[in-house]
């Protein structure tokens, strides 16, 4: 019959006839003791299988080593690619990562943070749920002197690290480069009005249009509400449909261009000479497709990096001062063949 019980330091201690905290100092390389003993301790653990709990010692020091990460879903590249920034620079320093998502849901965002907490992280990253307009739930965090970093997907008013783009200056440029490659009529592809980024980059929209003279037309401006390929389908499909329909599309992701595209190609319709379409975030896909999907690039892995090393800047500091820094990375436009007029 296998014996799975695991190796303590209370057995290794029987074993050599030490006591228990003579081995537990050895195992840890303490100066206090011998390395002929220290020496001896570490090979019979080896010997015997032994494994340090790190949960358990964790939970006695309340420092997990763990920073805890709450985005909406996993399979999104833009997603992916920020928790990959996030673990290298996390691994890096000797912490552990968990990852949790809300799959947009505020009901789950609250559970998952709840989660976090429960487990006694050192720090939590979180993007915000579509669904959320409520940030109670993270105030348990700053009662406990956790670092908190919104990253992307921010709140309004909630003073803590966050770690974003400026998507009213990428609105704009991207409105900006179809009004230069001639488009008359811009229609905007726009995600839910309280989700702040998406409020600011249709904000850039609607000033560009603005400043270079173009009407702006409520009837070409079509709010989403998950950014889906479906969604991004049937609001190009509504827009094609008006009496009047647009010559250039601004969709707020690349998910929704890349519909934008295939809906238009469905129609028979010639992009970009037709109809030219940009996205946003500059995922894979949109180097794939035909033709290739301009797009607004979004630094996923640089704003997983910079909210790792906000954590962990916060952790090593004696005084915990309020936190209120906003950090803004920068973005560019991308030109591909599906705007490329000129």
């Amino acid at each position: 019959m296998t014996n799975n019980k695991d190796i303590t330091i209370y057995d290794i201690a029987e074993k050599l006839n030490l006591s228990t905290s003579t081995v537990s100092r050895a195992l840890k390389s303490h100066s206090s003791i011998s390395k002929k003993t220290t020496k001896r301790v570490v090979e019979t653990a080896k010997e015997m299988g032994y494994s340090p709990n790190t949960l358990a010692s964790s939970l006695r020091s309340n420092k997990t080593k763990t920073i805890g990460v709450l985005i909406s879903r996993i399979n999104r590249p833009f997603v992916s690619s920020m928790i990959s920034g996030i673990e290298e620079t996390a691994q890096k320093a000797g912490y552990n990562v968990i990852i949790t998502q809300s799959h947009d849901s505020y009901q789950d965002e609250v559970d998952m943070a709840q989660a976090l907490y429960n487990s006694r992280v050192s720090g939590i990253i979180c993007s915000l749920a579509m669904e959320t307009t409520k940030t109670d739930h993270f105030q348990q965090f700053i009662d406990k002197g956790i670092p908190l970093v919104f990253v992307d997907r921010v709140p309004k008013g909630f003073n803590t690290y966050r770690v974003m783009i400026d998507n009213y200056s990428a609105g704009f440029k991207a409105t900006k480069h179809l009004i230069e490659q001639g488009c008359k009529r811009i229609a905007h592809i726009a995600g839910l009005k309280f989700r702040n980024i998406y409020n600011e980059r249709e904000r850039g929209y609607r000033d560009a249009l603005k400043e270079y003279n173009l009407p702006i037309d409520e009837d070409l401006i079509v709010h989403v509400s998950t950014m889906s390929y479906d969604e991004g389908e049937k609001a190009t499909n509504k827009l094609l449909d008006l009496n009047n329909p647009p010559d250039g599309i601004f969709a707020s992701n690349d998910t929704t261009a890349i519909a934008a595209i295939q809906v238009a190609k469905s129609r028979g319709l010639k992009v970009p000479e037709d109809l030219a379409i940009i996205g946003f975030n500059n995922d894979p896909v949109s180097r794939i497709i035909d033709p290739g999907l301009s797009t607004i690039s979004h630094p996923a892995f640089e704003m997983g990096k910079t909210s790792s090393k906000k954590i962990l800047k916060h952790l090593k500091k004696s005084k915990k001062d309020d936190i209120t820094e906003i950090t803004f990375l920068n973005t560019e436009v991308i030109v591909r063949g599906s705007s490329k007029r000129k």
